[in-house]
């Protein structure tokens, strides 16, 4: 399956170009469906009404799911509310009623992330194109179940699982209760469902792909957005410049938007030159409906719905080089395009490195030969994180 998950700045119509990638891929014979959690803009542009419950049907091969984040969080709530009915009637709590359920700031992320699990798992189409939220929403949200799952793991420690059948006993030598089995119960079926979202993610293919009007600053935009992505290890396939105005204009003012634009075209080559940059025309309108959409990936801007570059089994970027026996060092590198020396931190908390870029930031495990070793330096290069680790001579084995 080929997830593509469209983003990029607000207003430059990513969903206008996510309903084209997905019929893009329809016209070349896969089964797409387009997911989105917008409710009016996409379906002004397929010209379609969506339903929540199931895929509407919209042209040969290609369906449309509208997420409904109330609706699934008013299913979660009332799920929980019952499992914990006993406790909730214990301290005499009133329960909610569905009808007076309104969901509540994050709910979204959460029907999306739960909608792009199920559909992976289905395995009813070639193609899921997802109508993301902005870009640096969209990164919050793709670094979101592996955060969640790191808080899991501290709060509720798999391993202290082990002693439940000790549970009595050990309340009654510490003189306090014990976590209720409950917990950890309702902590591994978060740790399911997150997994399985992770795996949607990190999927081989799986990729973002990045939509951006050519304006002055689109290169400098894209390319924190792309640092951003690049720091959770998501893969950017494409650069989709949108609403191009055609060139060599009579009339004085299109003529010199139009070179701005040209400008700004070029400069983001020069940003993405390892990226394909695909233009797409201003059709002098706002597409509406599959036939307008069919003029928008006519020609050139047809290739948004081909597939990303492949990726085979997709190892972990952050890769670790041995220079012991030259440098004495251990290399941890973190591919970081984009990234530039101003914003970017990092700092060691015990067996953990934190690497902040810009106003994104992400805690990793260190891998276990870097645990027994102190950090000696770092460096961006060649687009590069590249933090150097020195053996610890208390720590490192020593050979005979």
């Amino acid at each position: 399956m080929r997830i593509v998950l469209v983003t990029g700045p607000g207003g430059a119509g990513r969903t206008t170009l996510a309903a084209a990638t997905a019929l893009a891929g329809a016209r070349r014979g896969a089964r797409a469906l387009l997911l989105t959690t917008e409710s009016s803009a996409p379906e002004a542009v397929l010209g379609t009404a969506l339903g929540a419950d199931a895929p509407t049907p919209i042209a040969p091969g290609l369906h449309a799911l509208r997420i409904d984040p109330g609706d699934r969080f008013r299913q979660e709530f009332l799920a929980f509310q019952e499992r914990a009915g006993a406790a909730l009637d214990l301290l005499g709590a009133s329960p909610l009623d569905e009808d007076e359920l309104t969901e509540l700031p994050g709910s979204e992320d959460f029907a999306l992330l739960h909608a792009l699990r199920a559909e992976h798992a289905s395995g009813d189409w070639d193609m899921v194109v997802v109508d993301m939220p902005s870009a640096a929403e969209t990164i919050r949200l793709l670094a979101l179940p592996a955060q969640v799952r790191r808080y899991l793991r501290r709060l509720l420690p798999p391993e202290r699982q082990a002693a439940r059948a000790l549970r009595p006993v050990l309340a009654q030598l510490a003189g306090v209760p014990m976590p209720a089995q409950k917990l950890y119960d309702a902590a591994e079926r978060w740790e399911s469902e997150l997994a399985a979202v992770q795996r949607a993610i990190d999927d081989p293919g799986t990729s973002v792909r990045l939509v951006t009007e050519a304006g002055p600053v689109a290169a400098a935009n894209l390319r924190t957005i792309r640092a951003g992505l690049a720091l959770h290890g998501r893969r950017t396939d494409d650069v989709v410049v949108n609403r191009l105005l055609p060139t060599g204009s009579s009339d004085p003012f299109l003529a010199a938007l139009s070179g701005s634009q040209q400008t700004a075209l070029k400069a983001l080559r020069e940003e993405f030159p390892d990226l394909p940059v695909h233009e797409v025309a201003h059709l002098g309108r706002d597409p509406q409906g599959v036939d307008q959409l069919d003029e928008l990936i006519d020609g050139p801007a047809g290739e948004i719905g081909t597939d990303g570059p492949a990726d085979g089994d997709r190892p972990d970027p952050w890769t670790v080089e041995d220079r012991l026996a030259t440098d004495g060092i251990l290399v941890w590198r973190v591919p970081l395009p984009g990234a530039e020396r101003k914003g970017l931190g990092l700092v060691r908390r015990g067996d953990e490195i934190v690497v902040t870029v810009g106003r994104f930031r992400r805690i990793r495990t260190l891998p276990s030969a870097l645990r027994r070793c102190t950090v000696s330096g770092a460096g961006l290069r060649d687009g590069a994180l590249e933090i150097r680790f020195t053996p610890d001579p208390g720590l490192w084995p020593k050979s005979d």
